[in-house]
């Protein structure tokens, strides 16, 4: 008997509300697996960061090790607030060779073309401070491929140093540079337009002509932390020091000329120093190196500052 045209347009509904209703379930269904197996994934990563970090950690700090033993901390690329030779991941990495009772000396390896001063003025500072404190520990710097400005601030910390034959060592002065950019924008036909308050808040400007009150101004800047890198300079380094103004010119020499000018003591490996003058051949890296859950906590934080920043004023 055929349907009449009520009941046919009635059994569509129903048959549309029927594969509606199972096309949610499914959909559902799929779902709670899917957090379920994004949760499992996460645990499982989680577990495996853990084990990572912990072994890491007890890695760094001799955990596997009885015997003394020679603490390393390395200083490698440019120092840095964000960079993995910051002051902090350098400070981290000696402070917990220094409290190590089985360290029998430290070694701060050096291959830096250097970077902030005033992070490596953070490490200097902590060396000797730590150094004070733990007068039966001595610490040693020793410089491999480069050791430049920065990185040679750091290394007058140590109570000696030592370099190849080949290093590059120097650099002790103060540099800032830039572009101008005076004629550009007209050429482009482009308008610029800045407000601000405070009549220096401008200064240095790349598309504004330079003012010679604005390079008095950062020439006396550079002049005076080259004087503090100086005195950081004769201060760890004392009558070994040569006195030859070059030395604080800016230029670069090789490890040898270096020994010559009193820049290092000796020429040598982390190996040659951690065997023939601490005394303990083994060498335990202590360095702070970055890992997942600090760049994760980092990327983090940056995404949320970010976020709230982006609308606001910024002062700079």
């Amino acid at each position: 008997m055929p349907m009449s045209e009520k009941d046919s347009a009635q059994f569509e509904k129903d048959l549309v509300n029927q594969l509606a209703t199972e096309f949610l379930r499914e959909q559902r269904a799929a779902r709670r697996w899917g957090i379920f197996f994004r949760f499992l994934l996460a645990g499982y990563l989680l577990l495996l960061l853990i084990m990572y970090a912990g072994g890491e950690a007890d890695m760094r700090a001799g955990g596997f090790h009885d015997s003394r033993f020679t603490a390393l901390v390395e200083v490698d690329g440019v120092i840095a607030t964000d960079a993995e030779a910051s002051a902090d991941n350098i400070v981290s990495g000696l402070r917990a060779a220094f409290e190590d009772e089985r360290t029998a000396g430290i070694i701060v390896r050096i291959n830096s073309p250097g970077g902030s001063p005033v992070q490596a003025g953070y490490v200097f500072d902590e060396m000797r401070r730590l150094r004070k404190e733990n007068p039966e520990t001595p610490i040693y710097a020793v410089i491999t491929d480069l050791c430049a400005s920065g990185g040679y601030y750091i290394a007058v910390g140590a109570d000696k140093i030592y370099a190849d034959k080949a290093s590059i060592v120097g650099s002790i002065g103060v540099i800032m540079a830039g572009f101008g950019f005076v004629d550009t924008l007209g050429k482009l036909g482009v308008e610029r337009r800045v407000r601000h308050a405070g009549e220096n808040k401008g200064f240095l400007d790349p598309f504004m002509p330079l003012r010679e009150e604005e390079v008095a101004h950062v020439d006396g800047m550079l002049e005076e932390i080259h004087r503090q890198f100086q005195d950081v300079v004769r201060k760890g380094r004392g009558d070994r020091l040569q006195p030859d103004p070059a030395i604080f010119s800016g230029l670069v020499w090789t490890g040898e000329k270096s020994l010559e000018l009193g820049l290092v003591d000796a020429l040598g490996s982390s190996s040659y120093v951690a065997r023939e003058i601490i005394g303990a051949e083994e060498i335990v890296d202590f360095t702070r190196h970055e890992n997942y859950f600090d760049r994760f906590a980092r990327r983090i934080g940056a995404a949320m500052a970010e976020q709230f920043l982006a609308p606001a004023l910024r002062m700079r």
